[in-house]
């Protein structure tokens, strides 16, 4: 009766970790380019409890006397589907459709990658330069930094499908002006590690980023100025998880207390 104590515990210890994540999920339902997270879990090891093959009668036994002892998170996996579209008045909010992610440029040279598009235009000694909101340059489809001279006016740029950085000419016709914002595939993107604030760093997992502009094999994502990609979070889905999740723990946490009964039981016959 002693191991149903650990194993109910096991699982009130998963499903609390489970309506953590349902629960991150639901206060970032309104944050650009968050992904849904979803929790994973797999059965702890399993108890022999008889040894022996076969029967009295020496036949063979189909099944084995086995019980198991529980069960843990496996993973916590982001679902990378497409979020809504959401128009911004912005000329600086960019949503990705397709596979792609934006790269930025961090402290120390560390490169992120993300979803989210609410960039700016920043001022800087030679210029402008494209920046997330934290003030993290935006990369390019060479990996260097988006900067622009000071003969280019920031609300008079744009950007088309393609991510070419556009600008008009004597006759106000955008013209590329051989700028591009990177965009970036992997492997494997459920295998990124989460850093916050909607960045993504490369895992041996997710396999090294791979740049849509030089990569012919991987389908081409397109930008839409003017667009933000919303959380993919779906509130009622998980509403469901919440409610399933709390019932699970519920029922775990009454294995406990039906366990604590009998063994008072079990106490109260010596008696």
């Amino acid at each position: 009766m002693v191991r149903s104590l650990w194993t109910a515990a096991t699982g009130m210890i998963a499903q609390q970790n489970n309506v953590d994540t349902i629960a991150n999920n639901i206060a970032n339902v309104n944050t650009v380019g968050y992904k849904t997270e979803t929790n994973e879990f797999k059965s702890l090891l399993y108890q022999t409890l008889q040894t022996r093959t076969t029967t009295a009668n020496g036949a063979q036994k189909p099944i084995s006397a086995q019980v198991g002892l529980g069960t843990r998170n496996a993973s916590i996996t982001s679902q990378f589907t497409q979020g809504a579209f959401l128009e911004s008045e912005s000329n600086t909010s960019f949503a990705i459709g397709g596979q792609g992610f934006f790269a930025v440029q961090g402290e120390g040279g560390n490169i992120y990658y993300t979803r989210n598009g609410e960039f700016n235009w920043s001022l800087t000694q030679n210029g402008i330069a494209l920046t997330d909101s934290q003030g993290q340059p935006v990369l390019n489809t060479n990996g260097q930094p988006i900067t622009l001279g000071n003969q280019y006016i920031a609300n008079r740029l744009q950007v088309n499908a393609e991510g070419q950085i556009l600008y008009p000419d004597a006759q106000n016709n955008p013209q590329p002006i051989n700028v591009s914002i990177g965009l970036f595939q992997f492997l494997n993107p459920k295998g990124l590690n989460k850093e916050g604030d909607s960045l993504y760093t490369v895992s041996a997992a997710s396999g090294p980023a791979m740049n849509e502009a030089t990569n012919a094999n991987l389908e081409k994502s397109v930008i839409r100025q003017g667009y933000l990609e919303g959380s993919n979070v779906q509130v009622a889905d998980e509403m469901v998880n919440l409610i399933v999740a709390q019932r699970a723990y519920e029922l775990n946490s009454k294995a406990i207390t039906t366990t604590d009964d009998m063994m008072n039981t079990a106490v109260g016959v010596k008696r």
